[in-house]
């Protein structure tokens, strides 16, 4: 694995691509981890498992508010980390800012990037990405170009698929300038009843979902981690990978059902971020 450099000097000689696995459970992700049913994420995590961690929010959107904002989730334990990076803010804990913070005027990451010559490109999920109303479009408008269709949403059992399609059109763009890409995967979040009968099916609403369907559905994330990781280092530059979820999700734990509530499995969240080197020999 290629040393993971301080963010503050990632900054226009790396490509940063923000990946949420909208949804994901950090107990799901580290139980298929453990055994070895996600292999190919098993490739990208530092020491090969999920770092637990707690998420700023219970819900798509102000969690990702809090992430673009530099409050990305914090050890479960408690205990002290530097911040990858951060909004000036009068409010801020010293202690987390640390020599490799980076730290920005503008309001969010998105709108630091885009001052220090970076292309933004969004590849949305869930509906909180589909731009259909004003609040739809609050985190999307945030880029420079933004994508989202039913397709890429989480009623099409080949949403990540779709998703990587828009990724391998959006990159094959002829820019010299570097790329922060931020991809918000749908695949976990609900309807995912259907990953346990494969991708030919369909949302049936009378089928429910399960810990055991959400987990398929991680399983097929998992199998195209390999085409997302071919797609993202075949550029110029090597790639700052962030990886993971905003929220978990309830099902009938402690009676709880859904997310947007306070209780454990929603709070608790798998992170992880690595340096993907690329694969395309540069000129000298």
């Amino acid at each position: 694995m290629t040393q993971i450099p301080a963010f503050r000097d990632v900054v226009g000689t790396h490509d940063i691509v923000f990946v949420t696995l909208d949804t994901l459970r950090f107990d799901v992700a580290d139980t298929e981890l453990a055994a070895g049913r996600t292999p190919n994420l098993a490739t990208l995590l530092p020491g090969g498992r999920w770092e637990r961690r707690h998420t700023p929010a219970t819900f798509t959107f102000p969690a990702h508010q809090a992430f673009f904002a530099g409050f990305l989730p914090t050890p479960a334990d408690g205990s002290d980390h530097d911040r990858l990076f951060a909004a000036q803010f009068p409010g801020h804990t010293e202690a987390l800012l640390g020599s490799g913070t980076w730290l920005f005027d503008e309001a969010t990451v998105v709108g630091a990037l885009t001052a220090a010559g970076y292309r933004t490109v969004c590849i949305g999920g869930v509906g909180f990405f589909n731009r259909q109303t004003a609040l739809g479009s609050v985190l999307p408008d945030l880029f420079e170009e933004s994508h989202w269709s039913e397709a890429t949403g989480v009623t099409d059992p080949a949403g990540f698929d779709h998703q990587l399609e828009v990724l391998g059109s959006r990159l094959a763009v002829d820019d010299p300038r570097p790329r922060f890409v931020f991809l918000n995967v749908a695949a976990l979040h609900q309807p995912n009843h259907f990953y346990l009968d494969g991708l030919a099916s369909t949302p049936d609403t009378r089928r429910p979902d399960t810990v055991a369907s959400h987990a398929a559905a991680l399983r097929y994330v998992d199998s195209r981690i390999p085409k997302l990781t071919t797609l993202l280092t075949a550029g110029p530059r090597p790639v700052f990978l962030i990886m993971c979820s905003d929220h978990g999700t309830a099902y009938g734990d402690d009676d709880r059902h859904g997310h947007r509530l306070a209780h454990d499995c929603v709070w608790t969240v798998p992170y992880a971020h690595t340096v993907l080197p690329t694969t395309t020999e540069v000129p000298a």
